[in-house]
């Protein structure tokens, strides 16, 4: 065999298991058609957090006198500086990848790659030109690509897709975005924040309709305040786009309205980059377009492995890597411990952040749990008063029976960073009481977590 592990795609599921692999003593190589990193590093959640940071400096810039600091002169977002900046952030990543690849000592093999056989990946580079390498086990971490609606087909130009959105030419003065998930609702508070007029349609009836909807109305109501356009229970029925502009028909609660936008972006979810890479031929077993595995990532042909956004699984970065992890230290005859789906943090970097994990209110209830609910608001938060964003709060579902955590949803300044807590929490199976008592600093808006698990048990201090 040329290689121990051979895993084709080098995103954050692909380079993470190749890292680990060479890490346990086996020789490693990744194929990787594109750039190092795959689109998460490249074109997803790396350079996307890169233009949210520039937008919030704007807005930072733009209320400075809120803060006591005068600035002269307008302020404004340059538009072709902050793509610039967002594609030297990745690229810098990349090349921190490319640089993890040399000191672990694993192999780097530009081009397509297709299983074609028993402990076989055929390579084809640019040129055409076709190339079998051998493994004993071969790790499947091709990723995912925009969805495409048969209404909504995406030309590049003027329907677009989020990684063009990443790297338009000029910003566009409208945009309607179609779609309120996490890729719909960072591009619409993105672009709305630096001055394009946004309409944000969301066929169900909240934004984000993963989360709480206690959160999902909050996160409206911020949006409706920076005077962004948001309709929700609605769907684009049609896109013309033989003018100037696109003229949108969106079919709402009150009946059909059109909408004329400079640019129209698709965020209505992923599709899975399952096609051409061999599934049908070794006779891999999926479902619903998806690969199907154990809970080691194993397919039902030995020897091949599938990890991340090609499973059913939540499309996370975060999670491609726990399986990435999780899958070569199986193979090497470690015994990891499987991955509790039922504790995998969720964020939306949107202002006001969105931050989750477990059941919301609603699901535990529908699981049949007796709850306890406890909430704390930004608005009494100290230290978020002085940060100036007094927007939000965490709320905290407890199993009223034993006080065990079912579940946190946040939104507010810095939640992305505080949700870790509560995953360590819920995986160590704190109860609320616990919580409470676990002293927290002050003034943080991390206390904020303390003070909401005591008002579910009636000892909030400072509401």
């Amino acid at each position: 065999m040329d290689y121990d592990v051979l895993v084709i795609g080098s995103g954050p599921g692909g380079y993470v298991a190749a890292i680990r692999a060479s890490q346990l003593g086996m020789k490693v190589a990744v194929v990787e058609k594109e750039n190092i990193g795959g689109i998460c590093l490249n074109w997803g959640c790396i350079p996307t957090k890169s233009l949210l940071k520039s937008a919030q400096a704007l807005e930072y810039a733009k209320h400075a006198v809120d803060y006591g600091v005068l600035i002269s002169g307008d302020v404004k977002a340059d538009f072709p500086g902050m793509v610039k900046r967002s594609r030297d952030v990745a690229g810098g990543m990349s090349k921190g990848v490319q640089f993890l690849f040399k000191k672990n000592k694993i192999a780097s093999i530009d081009g397509f790659g297709k299983l074609a056989g028993k402990n076989t990946v055929e390579v084809t580079d640019d040129s055409g030109k076709k190339k079998n390498y051998t493994a004993k086990h071969i790790i499947l971490a091709t990723g995912a690509r925009s969805r495409e609606l048969p209404n909504l087909a995406i030309d590049g130009k003027k329907i677009i897709g989020y990684r063009k959105a990443m790297a338009l030419d000029k910003q566009p003065e409208s945009m309607v975005v179609v779609g309120s998930g996490a890729i719909g609702s960072e591009f619409a508070y993105f672009y709305q924040s630096i001055g394009t007029n946004v309409t944000l349609v969301e066929f169900m009836p909240t934004l984000v309709p993963n989360e709480d909807q206690e959160v999902a109305k909050q996160l409206e109501r911020s949006f409706k305040k920076m005077k962004m356009k948001v309709l929700t229970s609605s769907s684009v029925e049609k896109v013309d786009t033989s003018g100037k502009k696109c003229k949108v028909t969106i079919k709402t609660k009150k009946g059909e309205e059109t909408v004329e936008a400079d640019i129209v972006l698709s965020a209505v979810g992923i599709t899975p980059n399952t096609e051409n890479i061999g599934l049908e031929e070794m006779g891999i077993n999926t479902e619903k377009g998806r690969v199907k595995v154990d809970e080691f990532y194993r397919t039902n042909v030995e020897g091949v492995y599938a990890i991340g956004d090609i499973l059913a699984g939540p499309a996370l970065a975060h999670v491609a890597s726990a399986e990435g992890i999780t899958c070569v230290e199986k193979i090497a005859g470690l015994n990891p411990e499987p991955i509790d789906y039922n504790n995998i943090p969720g964020c939306t970097y949107t202002n006001p952040e969105i931050s989750s994990v477990g059941l919301t209110e609603e699901k535990a209830k529908e699981a049949g749990y007796e709850v306890k609910v406890g909430k704390f608001p930004y608005s009494a938060s100290g230290k978020a008063s002085a940060a100036g964003q007094k927007d939000g709060f965490i709320k905290l579902i407890f199993d009223a029976k034993y006080g065990e955590l079912l579940g946190a949803h946040m939104i507010g300044g810095n939640v992305t960073e505080m949700i870790a807590e509560l995953v360590v929490a819920k995986k160590l199976e704190i109860t609320g009481h616990e919580l409470i008592k676990t002293i927290h600093p002050h003034p943080t808006m991390s206390e904020a977590v303390m003070e909401a698990a005591a008002a579910a048990y009636d000892e909030v201090i400072h509401i």
